[in-house]
């Protein structure tokens, strides 16, 4: 049902317990999710901002009418044109076909091109303003944040409201709207993990919109996403996340991302981890398998590390299935400032290492070491070789 932000504002938006994965098969999202879609009625005037996504569109409408007449709504906000969002746009369409959609010019295009409608276009850019009785919409276009069309919309009214569509969001489904009802830990890791899968690829345009907002110096009450719990009880928090998270964002911690056939590359993960501890006890480790553990889980605890060792038998003269996919993401991610370096077993050709440490060189990282190749099975000299390779890796962190 509809619930009341403000005098003002309703959020006419779906909660989606079930969703598991988003993009596809590319994000996971055990928590669930939600679609926020909200009503600014003022002065006479009804505006809504985003709609939800495609399988809940007749949902999302029929609701919609219990709360609004909808030859009322005098103009939709389109922040950003990903089907999540627009889903809904054609079935509230065939209702109010002549009603303006505001949006970017590449906003614009992304609707034409996903529902092939000519549609009643406006098309604003930052600084362009939409004005109401007792306030005024300001757009603010956010190009990249996490497609060409995406804006942003600051409400002045109700103490200042900040619509950010995906910036600021989160997959996290939750009975109540806010995040002082949630809890913490799990909703800045869910933050942190849509930031590090989503929106890491563009930290030089988040750093820069998110100075742009502050040097703006408006009132914000309120910083309703379109994913996820509004942040209602300290807004500045998340914004001090993303201005950390976009600076070549590390924490004193090194993830050892592995694969394994006969647990000979696991036994030298082990053995690298109890080197690293021993030579930096107060490092954080980490040991994830990239075959069993969520691959989004991996590359959220990579973007929280300073260094990541990558490790993979070689096989068929090559690297792992489950780890050339991580190696692909994290090219995609366009990660800065971190150092890294490649191990694992082989039986005859050996190959996997250097292609793994050339993927990582490629991906940004500082390989800081040429790698470390066993043969077969590892022996206790053996396993001793790679806990002095983890102390020394320690030294070059």
């Amino acid at each position: 049902m509809a619930k009341k932000i403000t005098d003002k504002v309703t959020w006419v938006g779906k909660v989606d317990w079930e969703l598991k994965s988003f993009h596809g098969n590319e994000l996971s999202t055990g928590h669930g999710s939600s679609y926020n879609s909200y009503l600014l009625r003022d002065g006479g005037k009804t505006v809504l901002i985003d709609t939800v996504w495609g399988p809940y569109d007749k949902e999302f409408v029929s609701r919609l009418k219990e709360e609004v007449d909808l030859s009322s709504i005098d103009f939709i906000v389109m922040n950003h044109n990903e089907s999540d969002h627009s889903g809904a746009l054609p079935e509230l369409m065939r209702e109010i076909p002549s009603t303006p959609i505001y949006c970017t010019k590449k906003g614009e295009a992304i609707i034409r091109g996903h529902y092939h409608q000519d549609w009643n276009f406006v098309n604003v850019k930052t600084g362009d303003k939409l004005e109401l009785a007792s306030g005024s919409l300001t757009f603010i276009e956010a190009t990249m944040l996490h497609w060409p069309d995406t804006m942003f919309t600051y409400w002045s009214g109700d103490g200042g409201i900040l619509f950010s569509n995906d910036g600021f969001g989160q997959h996290l489904a939750s009975e109540s709207l806010y995040d002082e009802d949630v809890d913490r830990d799990i909703l800045f890791r869910e933050a942190e993990k849509y930031y590090a899968n989503i929106l890491s690829t563009y930290s030089p345009m988040a750093a820069r919109k998110v100075k742009e907002i502050l040097g703006m110096n408006l009132p914000l009450r309120l910083i309703c996403p379109s994913h996820g719990v509004i942040w209602k009880k300290e807004p500045s928090a998340i914004v001090e996340k993303y201005l950390l998270w976009s600076d070549s964002y590390k924490e004193d911690q090194v993830t050892i991302v592995y694969d394994t056939m006969w647990q000979s590359t696991r036994k030298m993960a082990q053995a690298i981890a109890e080197g690293l501890r021993e030579a930096s006890p107060s490092t954080t480790v980490k040991l994830m398998n990239a075959s069993r553990d969520d691959k989004n889980d991996i590359l959220t605890e990579v973007f929280h590390s300073r260094a990541v060792l990558v490790g993979s038998p070689t096989i068929n003269f090559g690297v792992s299935y489950a780890i050339s996919g991580i190696l692909e993401m994290m090219h995609g991610m366009r990660l800065k400032g971190k150092k890294a370096a490649a191990f694992g077993s082989y039986g005859w050709s050996g190959e996997a290492v250097k292609m793994m440490s050339e993927s990582l060189s490629g991906a940004g990282f500082e390989v800081v070491d040429e790698g470390l190749r066993l043969t077969w099975v590892p022996d206790g000299e053996a396993l001793e070789s790679c806990v002095e390779w983890g102390r020394q890796f320690a030294g070059k962190l």
